[in-house]
């Protein structure tokens, strides 16, 4: 219901902007369209890699490696996954949700979106190179660790 709600707010934002000046509400029509465009073959590509994934691995092997059973192996599994893995966030909170929905435990889930937005193992070099090694690899560690945290603490309120 939500949605709709929403979904009638921009339309009626929309005629408003395009009643108040077309030219302008074209011209943000068409800046929307390109940025579409620029994320589109991204947003595929992605979207085909989860579609692989998932058809290989069974909500069963999901629960058994990123479970709540699965405990601080699965969390770690998870944060490892996370820092290495360069996935915009647009596209890592999808994910996160459909894994919670094939079995997937909340504090797993959890390290792996804070250390895929925080930690850049694929990143590192160009940090290294603009903020220095010691001060890259010091925020790298200190992400992980509070991602770390970040997990427990989702496990003690969820």
């Amino acid at each position: 219901m939500f949605t709709y709600i929403l979904y009638a707010a921009a339309g009626i934002s929309l005629a408003i902007s395009f009643y108040k000046d077309r030219k302008k509400t074209k011209m943000a029509l068409m800046k929307a369209w390109k940025s579409l465009e620029n994320i589109l073959p991204q947003f595929l590509s992605i979207l085909i890699v989860i579609g692989i994934v998932f058809a290989v691995l069974s909500p069963e092997t999901i629960t058994g490696l990123l479970g709540t059973s699965s405990g601080i192996w699965g969390i770690l599994g998870a944060a490892l996954i996370g820092s290495i893995t360069l996935i915009p966030g647009f596209i890592a909170f999808p994910l996160a949700a459909a894994l919670l929905n094939n079995g997937a435990g909340y504090m797993q889930i959890a390290s792996f979106v804070s250390t895929l937005m925080m930690v850049g193992v694929v990143t590192l070099p160009i940090e290294i190179k603009t903020f220095g090694k010691r001060a890259a690899i010091l925020r790298n560690i200190s992400a992980f660790v509070f991602s770390l945290i970040v997990a427990l603490v989702i496990g003690v309120v969820l």
